[in-house]
C-alpha cells in the first residue's frame, strides 16, 4: 500500500469492533488506544490514551442497535478528539442510524436524519464516510464533505463469482421505486434485466405488494435492498414473486439490521439465500444456515486510505456508476 500513513490514526467505539480490527489490518495500522466504558450510573466514559494532536483521525462507529448508546458514544468521542487538537476528524459510519426518518410523511413528524447530521457537525466532525445511505439527500444534511460508498459492487462481485453473471434465467428485483437506481446498476454489472415491485406501506414495517413490473416468470429473482430490518417487507416481496411464477428468490442487502426474530423468520421463509455485508455485527449464535456475510473492510479501508492521501474515492465505483 503506497503512501505514508504515519499521521493517520484509526479509533473505534463499541458498535462494531470486529469490523474496525479488519479495517486496521487492511490499512496495516494498529487501532488507536482508547477506553470506552461506563461510569457506575451508566454514563459513557471516553478516554483517549495516546496523543491525537495534529493527527488525521478516523472514528469507526456505525450507529446500529443499541442506536442511542452508539450514537451518544460517537458524540462524546468526537468531543474528546476535538479537544485533543486532532487536525481532522472523519466519522466512518458504515451504517447511518435514523436514516429512514429523512423526511416528513405526516404532520408533526421529526426529520431525525437531519438532526443526527447536525449533532455530528456540532460535536466536531470534519468529514463523514458512510455506506449506502437510505436516502441520497442525507448527504445534503451535512455542511461538510460526505463520501458515500456503495455496497452493491461487493454483492455483485460475489454473485458473479457464484456464477450468476450473464445467465438468462436471472433477474434483479428492486423491492420499491427508491431502489431502482442501485438495482439497475447491479443488473448492468451482472448483465441481466431487472424488475420493480410497486408496494405501499400502511404503517412502519408493514408492506403490501401492489404490482410487479417486468418479466420474472420462471426466473431466479435476486432482491437488492439497502437494509433488511424485521424481514417482513422482503418476505412479502418474495412470496409475491413466487406466487406469480418466479422459480427462486435470493435476498441481498448492505445493512443487516435484522431486528428481533428477523433472521429466524428469514430462515423459515420461502427465500433460498440471504446475502449481506458486515456493516452491522451479527452475533455468531444468531447466524442461520441461509445467511452469507461479505466483508466490507477492504472497501472501507481503501476509502480511508484515499481520503487520508487526498486521492479520489469515486474511482472505486467506476463499474457501478
Amino acid at each position: 500500500m503506497s503512501g505514508s500513513m504515519s499521521d493517520m490514526k484509526l479509533f473505534a467505539g463499541n458498535a462494531n469492533p470486529e469490523l474496525a480490527s479488519r479495517v486496521a489490518e487492511y490499512l496495516g495500522v494498529s487501532l488507536g488506544s482508547m477506553t470506552a466504558t461506563r461510569f457506575a450510573d451508566g454514563e459513557i466514559r471516553i478516554m483517549i490514551e495516546e496523543s491525537a494532536r495534529g493527527s488525521d483521525v478516523f472514528i469507526l462507529q456505525p450507529t446500529c442497535a443499541p442506536a442511542n448508546d452508539n450514537l451518544m458514544e460517537l458524540m462524546i468521542m468526537l468531543d474528546a478528539f476535538r479537544r485533543a487538537s486532532a487536525r481532522r476528524i472523519t466519522v466512518v459510519m458504515p451504517y447511518y442510524g435514523y436514516a429512514r426518518q429523512d423526511k416528513k410523511i405526516k404532520p408533526r413528524e421529526p426529520i431525525a436524519a437531519r438532526l443526527i447530521a447536525d449533532m455530528i457537525t456540532m460535536a466536531g466532525a470534519h468529514r463523514v464516510l458512510a455506506i449506502d445511505l437510505h436516502a441520497d439527500q442525507i448527504q445534503g444534511f451535512f455542511n461538510m464533505p460526505v463520501d458515500h460508498l456503495y455496497g452493491g459492487p461487493l454483492i455483485g462481485r460475489y454473485l458473479a463469482d457464484e456464477g450468476y453473471r450473464e445467465r438468462d434465467d436471472v433477474v434483479i428485483v428492486a423491492p420499491d421505486v427508491g431502489s431502482v437506481g442501485r438495482c439497475k446498476a447491479l443488473a448492468e454489472m451482472l448483465g441481466c434485466p431487472f424488475v420493480v415491485i410497486a408496494k405501499r406501506r400502511p404503517e412502519p414495517n408493514k408492506v403490501e405488494v401492489v404490482e410487479i413490473i417486468g418479466e420474472f416468470q420462471d426466473k431466479v429473482c435476486i432482491i437488492l435492498d439497502d437494509m433488511i430490518d424485521t424481514g417482513g417487507s422482503i418476505i412479502s416481496g418474495a412470496e409475491a414473486l413466487l406466487s406469480r411464477g418466479a422459480r427462486e428468490v435470493i435476498a441481498t442487502c448492505t445493512h443487516p439490521v435484522f431486528s428481533g426474530t428477523a433472521l429466524h423468520r428469514l430462515q423459515d421463509s420461502v427465500i433460498s439465500r440471504i446475502i449481506c455485508l458486515d456493516t452491522i455485527p451479527i452475533a455468531r449464535e444468531k447466524r442461520v444456515a441461509k445467511l452469507t456475510i461479505l466483508e466490507s473492510a477492504p472497501l472501507i479501508g481503501e476509502a480511508i486510505r484515499r481520503i487520508h492521501q487526498n486521492e479520489s474515492v469515486s474511482v472505486l465505483f467506476k463499474e457501478w456508476n
